[in-house]
C-alpha cells in the first residue's frame, strides 16, 4: 500500500511561488452540502439522541427521522440562502439518493446548477465495503447517469478512505477529493494512474463536528467562519487561499441555525477580491493554472 506522504511533495507555504486566482482574487470560497440517505435497517450514521443504555438500536427511529428532516425541510432552506446570494454549491451525495425517495432532491440540485460529488453509494465508510472498487465505480456511474455529467469530486463518508482508495478513485474517473484537509491550496497527488487533487477542506468549519460532536452553541459556527475568513483574506494578499463551507441539511438547515448560515455569507459577500465558486471550478482553475 502507498503511504499518503509518498503521493505528494512536501511544500511549506512560505517556500512556495505565489499561486494566482482569477482576476487576482485573495480567497476562493466554496460550499459543500452533504446529502445523505440512511438505511433504516442498519445502524444510523450518527446519533443526536443517544440510545438507552448506550446500546445500538435498529431501527433507530428518532435519529433516522432527524436525517429525513434534512431532505424534507432543511435542504430547501440552504438552497434558498445560496440562491439569495447568487451562489451554487457542490453536493456531496450518496448515490442511492438518486435512486430512491430522495431523487426529487437530487433533481432539484441539478436543476439549480449544483454539481454532484461522490459521497459513497450509501452512507458508510469504504472500510466497511467488501469491495471498495465496486462502491466507487457504482457511485460514479449512478451520478453520471442521473446528472448527465461525469462527477469530478469525491468526499468519502466521514472523509474516510483506505490507503489504496486514491488509486481506485482516479482509475474510475474522479479528479479531486476532499478527504485530505491538509492544506489551504490544492495539492496534486500521485496515483497508480492519473494524478488526483486534494481539495482544501476546512475540517473545523464543518457543522457536524462543531454542532453534533463538540456540541458548540449555534452562534459559534458564525464566529468561527468570520475568524477563518478574515485571516485567509488578509494572508491572501501574498498567497491566495481556499476556504470551504461544509454543512448538512439536518444540522445547519434547522430554524435555529439557518440565520447563522445566512449571516456568514452576508459577511463574506461584502468583501472585494473574493471568488465565490465551487470545488469543481477550483479544480479546473488549478489544473489550467498550476502553482
Amino acid at each position: 500500500m502507498t503511504r499518503p506522504e509518498d503521493r505528494f511533495e512536501f511544500a511549506a507555504m512560505p517556500q512556495r511561488s505565489k499561486w494566482r486566482l482569477p482576476e487576482g482574487k485573495r480567497v476562493a470560497v466554496y460550499t459543500v452540502v452533504n446529502v445523505e440517505e440512511w438505511d433504516i435497517e442498519k445502524p444510523v450514521a450518527r446519533e443526536y439522541v443517544t440510545s438507552p443504555a448506550g446500546v445500538v438500536t435498529v431501527p433507530n427511529i428518532p435519529n433516522w427521522a432527524w436525517h429525513e428532516y434534512g431532505m424534507r425541510v432543511g435542504i430547501w432552506r440552504l438552497m434558498e440562502v445560496l440562491k439569495k446570494h447568487n451562489l451554487t454549491a457542490s453536493a456531496a451525495i450518496n448515490a442511492r439518493v438518486c435512486e430512491g425517495s430522495g431523487a426529487p432532491v437530487a433533481r432539484a440540485l441539478c436543476d439549480a446548477g449544483w454539481a454532484l460529488m461522490g459521497h459513497g453509494y450509501a452512507q458508510a465508510p469504504l472500510h466497511m465495503a467488501p469491495d471498495q472498487h465496486e462502491v466507487i465505480a457504482k457511485s460514479f456511474d449512478v451520478l453520471h447517469n442521473f446528472s448527465g455529467k461525469a462527477p469530478k469530486g469525491w468526499l468519502g463518508p466521514g472523509l474516510h478512505e483506505k490507503l489504496d482508495s486514491l488509486d481506485i478513485l482516479s482509475e474510475v474517473g474522479f479528479k479531486f477529493v476532499c478527504d485530505f484537509p491538509m492544506d489551504e491550496q490544492p495539492v496534486a497527488m500521485r496515483t497508480s494512474s492519473e494524478p488526483i487533487v486534494a481539495m482544501p477542506y476546512t475540517l473545523e468549519l464543518s457543522d457536524l463536528p462543531m454542532m453534533v460532536v463538540h456540541q458548540h452553541e449555534s452562534r459559534v459556527w458564525l464566529d468561527r467562519v468570520v475568524d477563518q475568513f478574515d485571516r485567509l483574506y488578509a494572508e491572501g494578499v501574498d498567497q491566495p487561499r481556499v476556504m470551504s463551507m461544509s454543512v448538512h441539511p439536518y444540522i445547519m438547515g434547522v430554524p435555529h441555525r439557518i440565520k447563522y448560515f445566512e449571516a456568514g455569507y452576508d459577511y463574506m459577500t461584502k468583501h472585494d477580491d473574493v471568488w465565490f465558486t465551487t470545488a469543481e471550478e477550483i479544480y479546473d482553475w488549478f489544473i489550467s493554472h498550476p502553482q
